[in-house]
């Protein structure tokens, strides 16, 4: 993370890469990346969906190689949203993740490989009610590089849930979007300052083929 630090030197700390990651790309689906989604991050800067989804795959593209794990997380919900709980009450929108809605808003942006993972949530982490911190410490993963959207959202709770889950969470900058600027960036000084260490794309493209020794077995 480029910018200063606004929490101040009492918040200066790393916890920097271990030596077997696991990439999660958090919820790149239609409802981002498509415009008239009801998500969609290009409102302010049309720019963003192009530029999300080419880091993303750009991250992916070097993961695969190095052996390191892709997981990629998408949100459904029951065609009557009962286990979407007080998040669809907060969130009407997320109605589109429901079984059978129109427009298919939930398909992913960018096709998995074979061997990704694809993890179905219902609420903003990863993490919440689901079996990704068993499924990533059975294949001996230690830290988890963050992608996807939104930044203020889905990514920022993944990455402190990693935190919590004790996994070194990584935020690649550039992977990551939001509907404005402002989210984007107050949210990763945020995420770089308590909970992560938020680094640009051109650096985890260098640190993932010297992991790919160390990555986590199949």
């Amino acid at each position: 993370m480029t910018a200063e630090n606004p929490h101040g030197a009492s918040f200066a700390g790393r916890v920097g890469w271990g030596t077997r990651p696991a990439v999660i790309v958090v919820d790149l689906v239609r409802a981002y990346t498509d415009p008239g989604g009801p998500f969609f991050l290009g409102g302010e800067d049309p720019a963003t969906p192009a530029r999300v989804l080419d880091a993303c795959a750009a991250l992916v593209g070097a993961a695969r190689p190095a052996g390191v794990p892709v997981v990629w997380t998408v949100v459904r919900y029951a065609p009557d949203l009962t286990d979407a709980g007080f998040f669809a009450v907060k969130v009407p929108a997320l109605a589109c993740f429901a079984e059978g809605a129109d427009g298919g808003w939930g398909e992913l942006s960018l096709a998995p490989a074979a061997d990704d993972a694809v993890l179905v949530k219902q609420h903003a982490s990863a993490f919440a009610g689901t079996s990704l911190a068993g499924t990533l410490r059975s294949r001996g993963v230690d830290t988890v590089i963050v992608a996807g959207v939104s930044t203020s959202g889905c990514v920022r709770a993944t990455a402190t849930d990693a935190l919590a889950e004790g996994f070194r969470p990584i935020v690649v900058e550039d992977a990551c979007g939001d509907r404005t600027a402002a989210l984007h960036r107050q949210n990763l000084a945020d995420l770089d300052a308590k909970y992560a260490d938020v680094v640009a794309l051109a650096a985890a493209l260098a640190t993932l083929p010297a992991l790919s020794a160390t990555a986590a077995p199949s």
